[in-house]
């Protein structure tokens, strides 16, 4: 009798357990596209790195998409330490909301957008650098956190500096296998990679590859039953706003500064 019992605990817990999983798995908005039009080479004749160029994007297409700036996440890591994990780069700075502003003032002029693009990419490169060399805020901010609350302290600015949501959770996603074969004969052995979900219920979450010289793999993941966000849409949003910028260096400002 009491394996029975037991027996029907175990299949109902199983039962609950798949149709939670399921419901989750379904509410899954995911958008996988190649960016092929360029990758890192062209990035790199912007002078710029990589990296920031694509975080900009992300904050011109998020802008775009919804209307609004959001306080966005970025993985690094912290692999100058032992047992280093990772820290956290808020790419939303006043220097990229400034350049993504400028992108839909028609005063600007292009010149003062690279101007401002320039400004908001060092930057990001220097949160990068801070976040690597353990001069990141969040994990400080993390540990302070778990301190107040093992001695019982309350704090009003922890329990709400932490409780603000990300909604825009973005991450590199590094890919190691590329040294192993000629990424120009064999362009279709390119794994796309894998993502992750979105943080927030009404956010996203990015992932992107940056695959050889022309070749940026993204995904992006939001959730059906929030009516603000479409995985698709982002993505449109995404490239437009790579173009965008690419375009900004393709030729020399004229004098007029157009």
């Amino acid at each position: 009798m009491g394996c029975r019992v037991g027996g029907f605990r175990c299949c109902a817990a199983i039962e609950s357990s798949y149709r939670l999983a399921k419901a989750l798995a379904d509410d899954v908005d995911f958008c996988c596209f190649q960016f092929s039009n360029f990758g890192k080479g062209l990035i790199k004749k912007c002078r710029t790195s990589p990296d920031a160029f694509i975080q900009i994007s992300l904050q011109l297409a998020h802008f775009r998409d919804k209307g609004c700036f959001c306080l966005t996440y970025e993985a690094s890591m912290t692999r100058l330490f032992r047992e280093g994990r990772t820290e956290t780069v808020r790419s939303c700075t006043s220097e990229s909301t400034a350049f993504v502003r400028s992108m839909s003032d028609p005063r600007q002029s292009r010149s003062e957008r690279q101007r401002l693009f320039k400004l908001a990419a060092e930057k990001h490169q220097h949160m990068y650098r801070m976040a690597m060399t353990g001069a990141g805020i969040d994990r400080h901010l993390f540990c302070l956190y778990v301190v107040s609350r093992y001695l019982g302290v309350e704090s009003p600015f922890l329990q709400q500096v932490l409780s603000e949501p990300w909604r825009l959770s973005t991450s590199q996603t590094p890919q190691l296998q590329l040294k192993m074969f000629d990424l120009d004969k064999y362009p279709d052995h390119v794994s796309t990679g894998g993502g992750f979900g979105p943080v927030a219920d009404d956010g996203y979450g990015v992932s992107y590859i940056i695959a050889g010289e022309n070749l940026i793999n993204f995904h992006i993941s939001s959730k059906f039953s929030s009516s603000e966000t479409d995985s698709k849409r982002f993505g449109r949003n995404i490239r437009q706003a790579m173009l965008d910028i690419a375009e900004l260096f393709d030729k020399p400002a004229d004098a007029g500064g157009k």
